[in-house]
């Protein structure tokens, strides 16, 4: 009988464990899937800025943060992907797509390849820089906090090409750094390289390069370069942030923003604080589909030129903060404004409208 009790009172105690250890399973399980779900919501979370924006071809989009990682919409939700996702760092400088549908975000420490639900990184430098850029191929370009050169992927290895340095004859008045700000390409293959000290391009033989002599700066003004546009008409835009924005037209280049009566007469042109009516800081350039050129000001919202008048847009008398970090023209020729306070918007042709 003894026996009997003990087998029982055994049995007893091996049940109760048993109920408590798949209680706690149960109740671990439960905390990751609310972590997981606390990572998606229906709205865009953002505050820090929005510095890129992208459409993939499912249509599905990726806004880049200033500080807070990258956010994934597909129509319904918005998922988030931070460092500790696997994320290289947590600002977004550009988002791209390869032929194969993978998703290339350069940040400020690095690059990420998303694919299938897993990030691959690639340092932005590493100890093999290459001098002589014809060596490489690839369309993928990337800028990631390195400040000599540039990243291109080849397919299989994120090659670092090293910038031939311009002998800058007013170095005191540039900023002697060359991390990139900026990539566009031309109507005929060429990629422009915008830096804060000069501006370069690639034709797939050689490199050129444009610095403060080149781009027909006085001799009181700093070269910052901020943004490069090359557009549908073979045009290169190039925004300087304190003199505005530069044009550069066949063998022609002027001072757009000056020639406009877009600087004020009081400007310093050292990137101070301007005044309302001004176009003195661009950080954004897009073209939109009816050939118009917008520039994205850090002061004073955004400008559209048509070809032959600049009209200025607030865009929202609601914004903290009037700075445009990002201009994007989606697959359906929408046109998307990045904002400095985390909101993105749309133009609907007449006006601005909050969009995510």
């Amino acid at each position: 009988m003894n026996k009997k009790l003990k087998m029982i009172y055994i049995l007893l105690i091996l049940t109760l464990n048993f109920s408590c250890v798949e209680k706690k399973s149960t109740e671990k399980e439960a905390k990751n899937a609310e972590l997981v779900a606390t990572s998606k919501t229906n709205t865009l979370k953002f505050t820090s800025a929005i510095r890129a924006i992208f459409q993939d071809s499912k249509g599905n989009y990726w806004f880049g943060s200033h500080n807070e990682g990258v956010s994934f919409y597909n129509g319904k939700s918005y998922e988030y992907f931070t460092t500790n996702e696997g994320l290289s760092d947590n600002q977004i400088r550009s988002i791209q797509e390869d032929k194969n549908g993978k998703i290339w975000l350069g940040t400020a420490k690095g690059i990420s390849a998303y694919d299938r639900g897993k990030f691959t990184n690639y340092p932005s430098k590493n100890n093999n820089p290459i001098y002589d850029w014809n060596e490489t191929n690839g369309d993928l370009w990337f800028y990631a906090w390195e400040e000599d050169g540039i990243n291109r992927f080849d397919e299989i290895n994120m090659n670092y090409l090293i910038f031939p340095k311009p002998k800058n004859k007013n170095a005191d008045n540039a900023d002697n750094t060359y991390g990139v700000t900026g990539i566009s390409k031309d109507k005929d293959g060429k990629v422009w390289i915008a830096t804060y000290a000069a501006l370069f391009n690639y034709d797939g033989k050689m490199v050129n390069i444009f610095d403060k002599e080149k781009l027909n700066l006085k001799d009181n003004e700093r070269l910052h370069i901020r943004s490069v546009l090359a557009d549908s008409k073979g045009r290169i835009w190039i925004g300087n942030n304190g003199i505005g924005v530069l044009l550069m037209e066949g063998n022609s280049i002027i001072n757009f923003s000056e020639k406009n009566n877009l600087i004020h007469p009081t400007s310093t042109r050292r990137g101070d604080k301007s005044k309302p009516g001004t176009l003195e800081h661009p950080f954004a350039i897009e073209e939109d589909s009816e050939g118009n050129i917008w520039f994205g000001d850090v002061y004073t919202g955004a400008w559209k030129y048509d070809g032959k008048t600049l009209t200025n847009y607030s865009i929202s008398d609601k914004l903290s903060n009037p700075m445009v970090w990002t201009i994007y023209k989606d697959n359906k020729n929408n046109l998307l404004f990045g904002m400095a306070d985390g909101n993105i918007f749309k133009f609907n042709g007449k006006a601005f409208e909050k969009q995510f």
